[in-house]
């Protein structure tokens, strides 16, 4: 069974979000996965200067074969979410796909990250899993 190495992009202000995406991945038989997304505690909070921070996230992002935002309308406001998104567009030899994320319930979504997506899809574990097998061949 193959290993996805993945980037889960998410703001701090909305965890909550982001540990559930977590338990959903966790919970999907025969799926395995990596998380490289940056934890709370990480050091790499504590980066000096905007650059050393951007450099700090590339390194986390470059083993990853898909990188996975929540398209909460927050994100679209979020300075390093949109950083985020500018390096795995263009931060590395090869793009890395965005897979978009629509939050259960939500009416509204970012369309920066929906604009970025290669693929977009709601809230259900069978979509995001078969999207990261999809793109991440």
């Amino acid at each position: 069974m193959k290993t996805h190495n993945l980037f889960i992009s998410h703001s701090w202000s909305y965890s909550a979000s982001y540990n559930r995406l977590n338990n959903l991945l966790d919970s999907r038989r025969y799926f395995s996965y990596r998380n490289y997304s940056v934890p709370r505690d990480d050091p790499i909070h504590n980066a000096g200067t905007n650059e050393q921070l951007r450099e700090a996230i590339r390194t986390q992002m470059r083993p990853c074969g898909v990188i996975l935002i929540l398209a909460g309308v927050y994100a679209t406001y979020s300075k390093w979410i949109n950083e985020e998104i500018k390096l795995a567009q263009s931060g590395f030899q090869f793009e890395k796909p965005i897979i978009a994320i629509k939050p259960r319930g939500s009416k509204r979504t970012s369309v920066a990250v929906k604009e970025a997506a290669r693929s977009i899809v709601g809230w259900n574990t069978d979509s995001i899993v078969a999207a990261i097998r999809k793109l991440n061949n």
